[in-house]
């Protein structure tokens, strides 16, 4: 159902229309009926988080991808209960993916037997989560030259100078990087709707 072929030349104008629609755009498509390309890129923009979001409160690999295609089933299922005077898609579709998430979590048939039978994920640390994979996510976005400057000074915390030294570049190169690094990742987190 979601595989894309990159080269159908049939295909490609439409990926380019359904790339350029807002993700509230996408959810009112799937919901009146257009569930191939608008699905296809919500599951683009949305599947890795997911699977992350899996991986991390699940800690296996397979039902994080069970996770990923219940999210998506559910989302074509109930696409039309989708009302942005609420809240944004992401949180629509992160909304969906937390529930079933905690379902997967609390069936007996997930997990092997834990003495300590630790409680379900909290809303708060799912959220928190959620955040930390939309950050990584929007960081990946970013060109190799931005990503590097931005985990070297914040991850790393070294100065701009350490950084120029680190890599070999004059000092002005980095301030430039940082710059256009920051106004970037800015831009990724508010498209998928982070505070930045």
């Amino acid at each position: 159902m979601l595989d894309v072929v990159a080269d159908d030349p049939v295909t490609r104008p439409v990926d380019l229309l359904a790339q350029a629609m807002s993700d509230a755009d996408l959810l009112a498509a799937v919901a009146a009926g257009d569930r191939e390309q608008p699905l296809r890129e919500l599951y683009q923009r949305y599947g890795g988080r997911v699977y992350g979001l899996g991986v991390q409160l699940l800690s296996d690999r397979g039902l994080a991808e069970e996770l990923v295609q219940e999210t998506f089933v559910r989302l074509w299922r109930s696409a039309g209960r989708y009302e942005p005077s609420r809240g944004s898609a992401a949180t629509f579709i992160f909304t969906i993916a937390r529930r079933l998430a905690i379902d997967l979590w609390r069936r007996p048939s997930s997990r092997a037997p834990d003495p300590e039978h630790k409680a379900p994920p909290t809303d708060d640390q799912i959220d928190r989560l959620v955040t930390r994979l939309g950050v990584r996510d929007a960081l990946d976005s970013l060109s190799e030259a931005h990503r590097q400057v931005l985990e070297l000074s914040y991850r790393d915390q070294l100065k701009q100078t350490e950084i120029a030294e680190k890599l070999g570049i004059p000092l002005g190169t980095v301030k430039t990087r940082s710059h256009h690094a920051l106004r970037l990742l800015k831009s990724e987190l508010q498209r998928r709707d982070i505070d930045g």
